[in-house]
Formats: C-alpha cells, sequence, structure tokens
C-alpha cells in the first residue's frame, strides 16, 4: 500500500512537471509571436508616420515672398516713383557744400548724397536723386573731381556738374558720362541765382540748376533715360518694405565726422528714425523748405586720400577692397563693415560686407555716404 502510494505521488509530479514545461513552451512560443508581430508593425507604423508628417508639412502654406511695388525707388527702396520714372536713370548733381556756401536749396529732395573732401580739405556733396522727372532746382552747383563721377557711373546717372579739374578730362572722355555741364550747356538748366546775388554771396556760391526743365531737355537731346540691363534691380540690398532693423553691433545716437577744414555731424531722432545732419556743430538745412538734412542710413566709409599736385587736388581710393573698414548707422545702432567697388569697373556696384564677407541688407529710406581719411569718426 504504501508502495503504491509512493508510486501514485511520483506519477503526479512527474505529469505537473511535463504540464508546467508544456505551458512554458507554449506561453514562450506566443510571446515570441507576439514581439515578432509587434516588430513587424514599428516600420509599418514608422513610415506611416513619416507620410503624415511629410503631408503636413505639404499641406502647410509656403510664406509668399514680399512683393515689391513696380515704382519702388531704387535708391531707396520706397515705392514713390512717379509712372514716367519707373525703370529710368538717376540723376547725380555736384553741389557746393562749404559755410559760405549755406544755406544750399534743392538738396533735402536728394536720395542718397556722397560727401568726400575736395582741396583744402573742405567737402563737396554729390547728391542723387532716383526720379529724374522730379528734380527739383538746387544751388549752389559746383565743379567735377574724378573720383565722383567714379561712384555715380556704378548707378548709371546723368551726371550734372559746373566746370572741371582740368587735368581729367581724358579720364572724363573714357568714362563715357552723359554729363551735363552748366559752362557749355545751352539748354537753360543753368543759372545764377539773383537773390543770392543781392544778399552778398561771392558768385561760385550762386550758380543754379533748374532740374524742373531736365526731363525736356533730355528728351531734346535724344539721350538714353532707359537703365541699363544690369542696373534695373535696387542700388543695395534692402530689408523688408515694414522691416527697420538696427544694425549688429553696438548702440549709436552720435556720429561725428572729421574731413579736415570742416566737419558733419549726426543726431539721432528717434521719433522719426532718422540722423539729423550738422555741418561744423551747425543745422545743415534745405533754405527752401527750412527742414534740417535727415537720413535713415548714415555710411562712413574709411580710405586713403593724399593730395596729387600743386593744387591741392586730391588722390582718392574710391573703390575699397577686401581690407577697406566702414561703418553703417541707422535706428539707433553702428555696425563695422567691409566696403567695396570693383577697381577695374566704374560701372559696378558699391558693396557694403559684414566681418564675414556676407553682404549686409539696410533700411529703406535716405542714405549719407562720406568718403573719408582713416580714424576721423566717432560713433557714440
Amino acid at each position: 500500500m504504501k508502495l503504491k502510494k509512493i508510486i501514485w505521488m511520483l506519477t503526479f509530479f512527474v505529469l505537473a512537471g511535463t504540464v508546467a514545461a508544456c505551458g512554458r513552451k507554449e506561453k514562450t512560443e506566443e510571446d515570441t509571436q507576439t514581439v515578432q508581430n509587434e516588430q513587424a508593425r514599428e516600420p509599418k507604423e514608422s513610415a506611416q508616420k513619416e507620410k503624415e508628417q511629410e503631408k503636413e508639412v505639404q499641406e502647410q502654406p509656403e510664406e509668399p515672398e514680399e512683393e515689391i511695388p513696380a515704382n519702388q525707388n531704387l535708391l531707396t527702396g520706397i515705392p514713390d516713383l512717379t509712372d514716367g520714372a519707373i525703370g529710368k536713370r538717376p540723376v547725380a548733381v555736384m553741389v557746393n557744400n562749404v559755410s559760405y556756401a549755406m544755406p544750399q536749396y534743392g538738396v533735402e529732395e536728394a536720395d542718397i548724397i556722397f560727401e568726400i573732401p575736395v582741396e583744402g580739405d573742405a567737402t563737396r556733396f554729390m547728391a542723387m536723386y532716383g526720379d529724374y522727372t522730379q528734380v527739383p532746382q538746387i544751388c549752389p552747383i559746383r565743379s567735377c573731381r574724378y573720383y565722383f563721377p567714379a561712384l555715380s557711373q556704378g548707378f548709371d546717372a546723368f551726371y550734372v556738374n559746373w566746370g572741371s579739374d582740368d587735368t581729367i578730362g581724358e579720364y572724363l572722355e573714357a568714362l563715357d558720362l552723359d554729363q551735363i555741364e552748366g559752362i557749355t550747356n545751352t539748354g537753360g538748366l543753368f543759372g545764377r541765382d539773383q537773390n543770392r546775388l543781392n544778399q552778398g554771396y561771392a558768385l561760385e556760391h550762386t550758380g543754379y540748376f533748374d532740374g524742373t526743365k531736365l526731363p525736356s531737355y533730355i528728351e531734346s537731346q535724344g539721350l538714353r533715360t532707359d537703365l541699363k540691363e544690369d542696373k534695373k534691380g535696387p542700388a543695395f540690398l534692402f530689408n523688408g518694405l515694414e522691416e527697420q532693423l538696427k544694425p549688429e553691433g553696438s548702440d549709436c545716437t552720435n556720429v561725428q565726422i572729421n574731413f579736415g577744414a570742416q566737419s558733419s555731424g549726426f543726431t539721432y531722432d528717434a521719433g522719426r528714425k532718422v540722423y539729423l545732419k550738422q555741418i561744423n556743430g551747425q543745422a545743415q538745412t534745405d533754405s527752401k523748405t527750412g527742414n534740417q538734412l535727415a537720413f535713415t542710413n548714415v555710411f562712413v566709409l574709411e580710405t586713403d586720400i593724399s593730395v596729387r599736385d600743386s593744387v591741392g587736388h586730391k588722390e582718392i581710393d574710391w573703390d575699397g577692397g577686401a581690407d577697406s573698414t566702414g561703418y553703417y548707422v541707422s535706428n539707433g545702432g553702428v555696425q563695422k563693415i567691409i566696403w567695396s567697388k570693383d577697381p577695374n569697373n566704374e560701372n559696378s556696384y558699391l558693396r557694403f560686407y559684414d566681418q564675414s564677407g556676407q553682404e549686409i541688407s539696410i533700411n529703406r529710406g535716405k542714405t549719407y555716404i562720406a568718403l573719408n581719411y582713416k580714424n576721423q569718426a566717432t560713433f557714440q
């Protein structure tokens, strides 16, 4: 009886172990199949998710490019050209800029003003107007120095002056300028301002150019008005129509430039987001409007300047280069830049770059550009 009981118990344990083993085997096979099924599903689900994400990206509307109006002034980026000036050439006018000639008139309407030293380290303006149909009367007009048309040619501009440095005749001919010269012009575009003569201004400070007659004069002479193909884009790389960005640098609300015989200053008007110009510490105004000259952008371009003859005419490096330092001031800030222009091609654009060599974009509006001696400007 005892033996039978022992045999029965052993049989029970053997059977129980076999059942347990079979259960474990069945469970292991089931788990393995589940894992295999899940692994098989994962790539499919992942691929499905990727497709859904790609679909979401494709369904998101692309932000449209900003549409620039056809009447964009290529010098300022502001859409204010008259219909007759769209695609047409700008005008560059030489303007006297010494204290004895103040105040000027017609300069407030300029879109770009270049200020560069001449003999004795006084300075001269080259005022540029993007709409040749809207050039005002401008006074006092002055003579040409070779580095001004070297810059104006980059804008494909008509060039207006009264007199010239006698040593640069061949150079001007080589430039193939469309030059409108006050000494030889018989089209009624130039004259003497009698009111200024009556007030005691010296003769050289009284010459005016009547820009209101320019369109009819250009037509009568059959001069080309359409811009060259490579000049039909904006003169600078501009920020968006509604953008007003601060340059990547330090704050700057005051600029002082020492040219030698005279100085220019700029004070930031935060309300208008412009820099108001001074000459020798006094507000520089337009006598016709009474307004102080104001600029959205101020550039100070440092360069090599020397005297090249006994008269005191300047030799100026007008093309800059990879090692030419400049400063861009706008919207309450200043940024150190590099500036250049193709030295073998006066028709090339003037370009501005950051320290990494990337071309910078500037705010839309009027621009002042000084070419001056090195280390003669302060920014505060």
